[in-house]
C-alpha cells in the first residue's frame, strides 16, 4: 500500500505519494484537454517517458515530451533556454503543467523552467532516483548551475504533487542508487538519531534495494523534509540544516568538473568533513563522528577526496549560496539528530580538518 506524506504549506500544500508500481495520476493537473510537457533525460525517457505519456493521455491531457542529455552538465541556462522553446512549441499556456521525470538534475532543471516560463506554471515532480525521492523533488528548490558554482541561479517553486514510484529504482544504476543513500543518511545525522541507528543496523538491506525497507525509509525522509520545509519554506532558518555536508560537496563538484562526482558521493565526503568539524567546534563525540564515516563507507560511498586541492576548494566555497561576506557558513551537529546552522569556522581549523580527514 502506498504511503502519502503531506507538505503543509497552506494553499500551496501538496502530497508526496510513495509506493511501488501502482502509480496514480496526481490531482491538480488542470482540466482534461490542458497540456503537459514531460521533461526527462536520455536515460530515463526510454524507460518511462512513453509510459507516463500514455497514462496522462488516457485521462484526457495533451502530452508532449522533451529530452535532455543525462548528467549534471545539462543543468545550465543553455539547456533551460532549449526547454523554454520546446514549451512554446508544445503550446504550453498558463494552465499547463511541466512534469519532471527523472533524477535530481531533471527535477532542478525542469522545476526552474516551470518556475520561470510564463512567470510560473504548474509543476509535478516524478523522481526516478533515490536522491531525488528523498531530497530534491520535495521542497520547491529549483535551479541551474553556473561555471562558478552549483545552483547559483534558481527559484523557489513548489510542485502540486510528488509521485515517487519505488519500482523505478530497480532500473537505477548501482552507483546512482548508492549516491542517494548519502542524502538518506543525512536525515539521520541532522534530525533523527533513531533513523540513523536504523540505517546502521540495516546496511545490507539498504545496499540490496530492499523495497519494503525503502518504502519506510523514503517516507520517513520525506516526512522530515516536509516538516522542515513547512517551518521554513524559503531557507531563512531551520531549513538550512538540510545542507549538512553540502558546503564542501558543492566545492568538490565545482572544482572537479560537474559530473565527475555524483552529488551524493560529494555529499558523503562533505558529511565526513562536517562531522569532524563538528567534533572540533561543537563537541560532537569523536565516536559519533566516526559512526558517520563508517556508515557512509559501509553503504559503499566515498569518504575522502584523495589529492584534492585545498586552495581551489576553499576558493569555491566562497561562491556557495550560504557564504556571508565571502566566509563559508557550515551546518554542524552537536549530537546525532541535532544540527546547528550558520557556523563560522576559523580557516586554520578548516584546513587542519581537511588534511586529517580527506588526504
Amino acid at each position: 500500500m502506498a504511503k502519502i506524506v503531506q507538505v503543509k504549506l497552506g494553499e500551496r500544500a501538496y502530497p508526496i505519494w510513495i509506493g511501488r508500481e501502482n502509480v496514480l495520476v496526481p490531482e491538480g493537473l488542470g482540466a482534461p484537454g490542458s497540456r503537459i510537457l514531460i521533461v526527462s533525460d536520455s536515460n530515463v525517457d526510454p524507460l518511462y517517458g512513453a509510459v507516463w505519456q500514455a497514462r496522462l493521455e488516457q485521462v484526457g491531457f495533451v502530452v508532449s515530451r522533451a529530452v535532455v542529455p543525462a548528467g549534471e552538465k545539462s543543468k545550465n541556462l543553455d539547456t533551460a533556454t532549449l526547454l523554454y522553446r520546446q514549451a512554446v512549441a508544445a503550446g504550453l499556456d498558463r494552465g499547463a503543467t511541466i512534469m519532471a521525470l527523472g533524477g535530481g538534475v531533471v527535477g532542478d532543471l525542469a522545476g526552474y523552467v516551470a518556475a520561470t516560463f510564463l512567470r510560473g506554471i504548474r509543476l509535478v515532480q516524478a523522481p526516478t532516483s533515490l536522491l531525488a525521492m528523498v531530497d530534491s523533488s520535495v521542497g520547491g528548490k529549483t535551479g541551474v548551475n553556473l561555471p562558478e558554482g552549483k545552483n547559483l541561479v534558481g527559484a523557489f517553486h513548489q510542485p502540486v504533487a510528488v509521485v515517487a514510484d519505488l519500482a523505478t529504482l530497480l532500473t537505477l544504476p548501482k552507483r546512482e542508487y548508492l549516491s542517494g543513500l548519502a542524502e538518506v543518511a543525512k536525515y539521520g545525522v541532522i534530525w533523527d538519531a533513531v533513523l540513523f541507528h536504523k540505517l546502521e543496523t540495516h546496511v545490507e538491506e539498504l545496499q540490496s534495494s530492499d523495497t519494503e525497507l525503502l518504502e519506510t525509509v523514503v517516507a520517513r525522509c520525506c516526512a522530515i523534509k516536509a516538516d522542515v520545509v513547512a517551518l521554513d519554506e524559503r531557507e531563512r532558518g531551520p531549513r538550512a540544516a538540510l545542507n549538512f555536508g553540502h558546503t564542501l560537496a558543492h566545492a568538490i563538484e565545482t572544482t572537479a568538473g560537474y559530473g565527475t562526482w555524483l552529488h551524493g558521493e560529494a555529499v558523503a565526503m562533505g558529511m565526513v568533513y562536517a562531522a569532524r568539524l563538528s567534533a572540533r567546534v561543537l563537541g560532537l563525540p569523536e565516536l559519533d563522528a566516526g559512526r558517520v564515516a563508517r556508515l557512509l563507507e559501509q553503504l559503499g560511498l566515498p569518504v575522502r577526496l584523495t589529492g584534492g586541492d585545498w586552495v581551489a576548494l576553499r576558493a569555491a566555497m566562497i561562491a556557495d549560496k550560504k557564504s556571508v561576506r565571502q566566509t563559508p557558513r557550515f551546518v554542524l551537529v552537536k549530537k546525532l539528530g541535532e544540527a546547528e546552522i550558520g557556523c563560522d569556522v576559523p580557516d586554520p581549523i578548516l584546513e587542519e580538518t581537511w588534511n586529517v580527514v580527506c588526504q
